[in-house]
């Protein structure tokens, strides 16, 4: 039995003023919906579509489901929270929430690993392409990522477990995660940080170095391609790169650094676990052709 006497926890929220929480409630419930029409669409599109067959499109289905999921894991709870005055969370559902927050960013974090692979093998060895990225092999690098981030956030909530509460009990956040629970804990929690740096910071810096590095592979490697294939892939490179860019840079920002927690640490989270799932469908699909044709297609006949 772990040595935690706390049965429930506060959560802050975002602001206390009633004012501002009625306009939270209303802005996020909006992007909330956005986020699992957008991403649902995209599910239902690839499942049904004849023509987004390829690799590409079988990990971005697995992105837009990781996406809703992943603001599931926070949204709905801020959103019903803006309504009552006092957040109260249960331990154990706490403990929920650590999980499934790492799990399934952690998982959105492999699959845009996945993304840059496949891009790259479609570039730079475009005659091996089909041999290398058979469905075989993608099935089975979905569930390398699916594993990967079971190992992560086990890890994460192994941590969370090991921590001793006994005092205040106020999380000064909208969600549970392990920065704000280390502030609580009656212990010095210096190695546990080390541990979520290592473990939390390591993957999303290290996974930003490489998608880095491959993208500027890819970029570099496309001067050889006519003028048409290099605006294709220059096109679907750019949209990757953005939601590369506007998930990984909040997440570095909050998870490799000391055990300190700035006010601004809730803005950026919200960027993260409700801005980049309710873009990545806009990005996707906007700026790719084939998703908007199959689109038209699929649900022009049915409406």
């Amino acid at each position: 039995m772990y040595n935690h006497t706390m049965t429930e926890f506060i959560l802050f929220g975002l602001t206390q003023d009633p004012e501002q929480q009625k306009v939270i409630f209303g802005v996020f419930l909006i992007l909330y919906l956005m986020t699992l029409m957008g991403n649902f669409l995209i599910v239902v599109t690839i499942k049904m579509s004849q023509t987004l067959g390829s690799p590409m499109y079988f990990f971005l289905f697995y992105l837009s489901f990781a996406d809703a999921c992943f603001s599931t894991t926070t949204a709905p709870r801020l959103i019903v929270d803006a309504l009552l005055q006092k957040k109260i969370i249960s331990y154990n559902e706490c403990m929920t929430q650590v999980f499934s927050v790492h799990f399934f960013g952690c998982m959105e974090i492999f699959v845009l690993i996945l993304m840059a692979f496949d891009r790259y093998v479609a570039i730079c060895k475009p005659l091996r392409y089909t041999t290398i990225m058979s469905q075989h092999i993608c099935g089975v690098l979905v569930i390398l990522a699916w594993v990967g981030s079971c190992i992560h956030s086990s890890a994460q909530i192994f941590l969370a477990l090991k921590l001793p509460f006994c005092g205040p009990n106020v999380i000064d956040h909208y969600f549970c995660d392990l920065q704000p629970l280390l502030k609580l804990a009656c212990m010095d929690t210096y190695v546990i940080n080390l541990l979520v740096v290592s473990n939390s910071g390591a993957i999303c810096t290290v996974s930003f170095i490489v998608l880095l590095i491959s993208y500027i592979v890819i970029l570099y490697s496309l001067r050889n391609h006519s003028a048409e294939g290099r605006r294709k892939a220059l096109s679907t490179c750019t949209s990757h790169i953005i939601v590369v860019i506007l998930f990984f840079g909040p997440c570095i920002f909050i998870y490799t650094r000391p055990p300190t927690t700035f006010p601004i640490d809730k803005m950026v989270s919200l960027f993260y676990t409700i801005g980049t799932p309710v873009l990545n469908p806009l990005i996707y699909t906007l700026r790719n052709a084939e998703v908007k044709n199959a689109m038209k297609k699929l649900w022009g006949n049915k409406v």
